[in-house]
Formats: C-alpha cells, sequence, structure tokens
C-alpha cells in the first residue's frame, strides 16, 4: 500500500533552496543525514493531464487564500515571477525560488480529495 509521495526538488544552491523551505513556508524537516533535510508537505493530489508531446510533471504548492499568500511571501522577500491569474481551475501565482527555478502556488476552484 501507498504511504506517501516523495518529491525531488533540484536546485544549483540546495543550501540556500532548503533554508527557504525552512525559513520562509516554514515546512517542517527532519535531518537525513549529514544536514540534508527532508521536509514534510501538507495533503497532496494528483491530476492526469493528457499531452499530444512529451510527458512532463508539475509541482504547485496549494493555499486556501492566493493574496494572502502572495503578500506573505513578498513580506518575506521573496520575488514573484507571475502575479496572480485566473485559470479557471485555480487563481495561480509563481514565484522564484533561490537558485533561479520557479514555483506556482494555487488556490484550488474545483473539489479536492483531501481536508
Amino acid at each position: 500500500m501507498l504511504i506517501a509521495a516523495h518529491l525531488i526538488a533540484f536546485a544549483d544552491d540546495a543550501d540556500a533552496a532548503r533554508r527557504f523551505f525552512a525559513d520562509v513556508l516554514e515546512l517542517p524537516s527532519v535531518d537525513g543525514g549529514d544536514g540534508w533535510l527532508i521536509f514534510g508537505l501538507p495533503g497532496a493530489e494528483l491530476a492526469i493531464h493528457p499531452t499530444d508531446g512529451d510527458s512532463s510533471h508539475e509541482l504547485y504548492l496549494m493555499c486556501n487564500d492566493i493574496e494572502t499568500q502572495v503578500q506573505q511571501l513578498r513580506a518575506d522577500g521573496v520575488e514573484i515571477t507571475q502575479e496572480i491569474v485566473d485559470r479557471g481551475w485555480g487563481v495561480l501565482a509563481s514565484f522564484r525560488l533561490p537558485g533561479g527555478s520557479e514555483l506556482s502556488v494555487y488556490e484550488p476552484r474545483h473539489p479536492v480529495p483531501h481536508g
């Protein structure tokens, strides 16, 4: 039986990215050994979308209030790379992680399978 999902994010500056997830997003973590932090994430869901091209994977963090979340990120000095936009299925924004990659956060408008 499956018990969870383990996601991997790659970063040019892994230490800065780990500090970001710990200090800015305030995710709980455990030390997997030698300072290798493994972060706990809130509940997750998986959607399968069709494609005509190469398959890929995307990661979005979910929130209950996108405007408050974006304000909190800005207050923490996080660069917002895509302002809040309505996609129909949810309201979405993106921000820059340490090392230059982007991550998106969204407030869903669809039913969610978790609390």
